[in-house]
């Protein structure tokens, strides 16, 4: 019974790093897109926050 088990914690460990390995590169080019965006609303309404002024 003791063999079954140090034969199974490897087998386990395999599982565990490819369903890891599969989730790691994964496609994350969809939250980045959102990300970009709000990024670029900020910069042009900081932008217009400083435009209308006059000072620095």
């Amino acid at each position: 019974m003791a063999v079954l088990a140090w034969l199974l914690i490897p087998l386990f460990a395999a599982i565990g790093a490819a369903i890891w390995g599969s989730w790691a590169s994964r496609d994350r080019t969809i939250g980045d897109i959102a990300e970009l965006n709000g990024y670029a609303r900020f910069r042009d309404a900081m932008e217009r926050a400083h435009s209308g002024s006059g000072r620095f």
